[in-house]
């Protein structure tokens, strides 16, 4: 188990082989919970090539002073990324989402 966030790894063996090989990690959150989203990419075992990059957003949970994974969401494939980052994009572009933050503030105080 990882006590730093910087422990964590995506890297996955089976019997001795590595089978899912972490590219690159950011880190989107720290302390008790926190959150990270990995590059990495999957041996196809019958060609024992490695298949496209995907993506993993994985939340951690620090408990006994180790990091355990709570939860996590795939990106599957290149287009779905883009999907999201377009779809988020849109959302934060014309200020609705910071007006319903506003919003939501506001109704934090009653």
């Amino acid at each position: 188990m990882a006590e730093t966030i910087e422990e964590l790894s995506y890297d996955y063996e089976e019997d001795g082989k590595l089978v899912r090989k972490e590219l690159e990690r950011h880190v989107l959150s720290k302390g008790s919970w926190a959150t990270v989203m990995f590059l990495y990419q999957e041996l196809d075992r019958k060609t024992e090539n490695w298949r496209a990059p995907k993506v993993s957003i994985v939340r951690y949970k620090k408990w006994n002073g180790a990091y355990r994974k709570q939860s996590g969401f795939n990106i599957s494939s290149e287009k779905q990324a883009r999907q999201i980052v377009e779809a988020i994009e849109k959302w934060y572009a014309g200020g609705a989402a910071a007006a319903a933050d506003e919003g939501e503030d506001a109704g934090d105080d009653e």
